[in-house]
């Protein structure tokens, strides 16, 4: 009875994640659902990102409670709605399909997800996206790939986030690497620190998006 229940759950997840996709392919926009673990710093990320790509962007927050994540898109200059799952570990194909209406599309080239922080559950469930981003920080370890295989083996890109805190790791960056190529060594992987004032290298990123997407 339980495997039908979600079997039942996933198959009307999966059509409405159809029906997102393809009004998103419609207005021509690019969907990236980003996973990451709470910390990992999805949201620093994008606050980082977002006023550097020549992209109309906006964005999904997906959260247990409150409205914080989405007050700081927003001051980032991003559209934004928040979702508050209200103790669901991940976001699912109906939330996101209750909210698209709240964007303008035809207006947008790029729409991120931030998914609720968590390694486990958002990796079961298809949202409509074009593609799965997983931000890793350095502070998690060496062992988040290997103990989590099928969040990062869906992902098209592996952020490696705060890597200036790889000195009090006890690892290196090609050790992080290693790591991720050996679940899924197709995944571009692209090194970076969201701490305002560093030397972040987000450069190779905003480039790689920027030319995939147009």
């Amino acid at each position: 009875m339980e495997l039908k229940v979600k079997e039942n759950i996933l198959a009307a997840n999966d059509a409405l994640a159809t029906a997102n996709r393809q009004l998103l392919q419609k207005h021509g926009v690019t969907s990236l659902n980003i996973l990451g673990s709470p910390g990992s710093g999805k949201t620093s990320l994008l606050e980082r990102l977002l006023p550097r790509l020549n992209l109309a962007s906006g964005v999904i927050e997906g959260d247990l409670a409150t409205a914080k994540d989405a007050e700081r898109i927003r001051a980032a200059g991003a559209p934004v709605v928040q979702i508050n799952t209200n103790g669901g570990c991940h976001l699912d194909a109906r939330m996101i399909n209750q909210v698209l209406p709240g964007f303008d599309l035809a207006g947008l080239d790029l729409l991120f997800i931030e998914n609720v922080g968590n390694l486990v559950c958002p990796a079961g469930f298809d949202l409509g996206e074009t593609a799965k981003i997983v931000v890793l920080s350095v502070a998690e370890g060496l062992d988040k790939p290997a103990k989590y295989p099928s969040t990062f083996l869906k992902a098209a890109v592996v952020i490696i986030n705060k890597i200036d805190l790889l000195p009090f790791c006890g690892f290196s960056l090609d050790d992080l690497h290693r790591e991720i190529e050996t679940v899924n060594p197709q995944a571009q992987i692209f090194a970076c620190c969201s701490r305002e004032g560093a030397e972040d290298g987000l450069d190779k990123l905003v480039n790689w998006l920027e030319k995939h997407i147009k």
